[in-house]
């Protein structure tokens, strides 16, 4: 079955502008670094930033000490190299070939959440969700406790719109500060990125750096208490603690993925090192030794089985960059 071309795949591409390292080690910096505060990285492993704990290198990983350092870096830059932000790598596939270009990769800088009305607050792009909602459960802030049934950052869920229970970011999102591939510091709205399911309109090789939500007035308690059960469901139904990248298929109209994967016989289902969980059939695993490609080959063979039995087309809900 030929695969149709998915979003961001255009970023899959090695387009041979992506440097090399310098012999004996040494790095051939893709523009001048003077004044650049942030750690930028050569041939820099990525495995480790994602779930699957699987993937090549960036070609450059730059890690930048704020929002004003990697604005420098980008406009130096001058989109010579395509750009990738990277989150907390919960619903990424590295591909094993790694990434062309520049992965940006954010650190505690950016990662501070704060309450900043009655029923507002803001966080920085690192920040994991989970921290979003405990805080705005703590001051009262209702509205935003599926967040802690989602494993990814700020900057992630705003880019991809991530939901779970009936909720998603859009219902919650005020705006975003973004820097653009050309380093302009630009705000969207929630109206700006045209939200639809797991997709925004955000431009391609932007950068997510903080972003401001909005919910209503509850009872920490009763909160608290929604989050509890989040929590649980989640930790009952979904395989918490495997080496996984979260759900692997959208939802089709009309379908759930999981029923789809289950009625197609191919729970606990194994190529390779990957292997479709026993838990919950939306989920891939590395069971140990599993390379992207074993990953993303199993989520190949489960579409194409799926599609066999049901007739209904899954759409990879994961992302998957890099170089094959």
């Amino acid at each position: 079955m030929t695969d149709m071309m998915q979003p961001d795949d255009s970023n899959n591409l090695d387009n041979g502008m992506a440097p090399n390292c310098a012999v004996e080690g040494e790095v051939s910096a893709p523009i001048p670094l003077d004044g650049i505060r942030g750690k930028l990285t050569c041939k820099a492993p990525l495995a480790k930033y994602v779930w699957f704990k699987s993937g090549g290198e960036a070609d450059w990983l730059f890690e930048p000490a704020d929002v004003d350092d990697l604005r420098e870096f980008c406009e130096r830059l001058g989109g010579k190299l395509p750009i990738m932000a990277l989150g907390v790598g919960s619903n990424m596939i590295i591909r094993d070939g790694g990434v062309p270009g520049v992965v940006i990769k954010l650190g505690k800088p950016f990662a501070e959440v704060e309450v900043t009305g009655e029923t507002t607050l803001k966080a920085g792009a690192a920040a994991p969700v989970s921290i979003v909602s405990r805080r705005a459960a703590k001051a009262g802030i209702d509205g935003l406790s599926f967040f802690t049934g989602i494993p990814g950052s700020v900057g992630g869920v705003t880019k991809m719109n991530g939901g779970c229970y009936g909720r998603e970011t859009c219902n919650v999102l005020v705006d975003c500060d973004v820097i653009l591939p050309d380093g302009q510091f630009v705000t969207l709205s929630n109206a700006d990125l045209q939200y639809s399911y797991r997709h925004s309109a955000l431009p391609e090789g932007a950068t997510v750096v903080e972003a401001r939500f909005e919910g209503f007035p509850g009872d920490p308690d009763t909160i608290r208490a929604e989050m509890d059960r989040i929590s649980s469901e989640r930790k009952e139904s979904q395989p918490i603690g495997s080496m996984t990248g979260g759900s692997t298929f959208k939802n089709p109209p009309g379908h759930s993925s999981w029923k789809l994967v289950d009625a197609a016989g191919l729970r606990g289902f194994k190529h390779g090192g990957a292997q479709v969980s026993e838990k919950h059939a939306n989920f891939l695993i590395n069971t140990g030794n599993a390379t992207s490609t074993d990953i993303e080959g199993l989520g190949e063979i489960v579409r194409e089985k799926v599609y066999a039995h049901s007739g209904v087309q899954l759409e990879w809900e994961i992302k998957r960059v890099g170089r094959p």
